[in-house]
């Protein structure tokens, strides 16, 4: 996977990650981690630029939804080759009437990490962590690492530690 990047482990590597990320990587000592060109960040350049097939990479979004006053947040983890089932999944299990990708400005600075990077690990506390359980079961994953200049690599499962973290059933389509 991505056999033409270095892969270096990832917990030895602090300076290759974004802030929030480093904080948890310790949870994940599987994790390997890879510069980038920072425009290849996006799946599709980053697949193409190494030649590797989109079912390769996880996706995380966030999304938000909002019932009374409460907002209610959470992280989807989906191959990049599927959809989060936002408007009916989400929706029901976040238990709010409308759901939606938040907005890039929130959800880059509430994570602490950049567009194009965000990544379950190191997310805030309170966001439960949604993975498909087509990405735990990836023999190897590729996901953002903080920042747009890298990317980690680790078997799916491994991210089933991270806190908050559960698979769910028909996630994505």
């Amino acid at each position: 996977m991505f056999d033409s990047a270095v892969h270096l482990p990832a917990i030895d590597h602090p300076e290759l990650l974004g802030e929030p990320v480093r904080r948890l990587i310790g949870l994940l000592p599987q994790a390997e981690v890879f510069s980038i060109d920072p425009a290849l960040s996006d799946t599709e350049a980053l697949c193409r630029a190494f030649g590797e097939p989109e079912s390769t990479c996880g996706n995380c979004v966030i999304v938000r939804g909002h019932r009374s006053q409460i907002t209610r947040t959470v992280a989807c983890l989906a191959l990049a080759t599927t959809r989060v089932d936002v408007n009916k999944l989400v929706r029901k299990r976040l238990d709010v009437r409308k759901a939606s990708f938040a907005p890039m400005d929130e959800a880059t600075r509430e994570s602490g990490m950049e567009y194009g990077a965000i990544t379950p690990v190191g997310l805030p506390a309170d966001w439960p962590i949604w993975i498909d359980p087509a990405v735990a079961q990836a023999p190897m994953v590729c996901i953002g690492a903080g920042t747009r200049a890298s990317k980690l690599v680790l078997p799916g499962s491994a991210l089933l530690a991270l806190p908050h973290a559960e698979v769910v059933e028909g996630l994505a389509h």
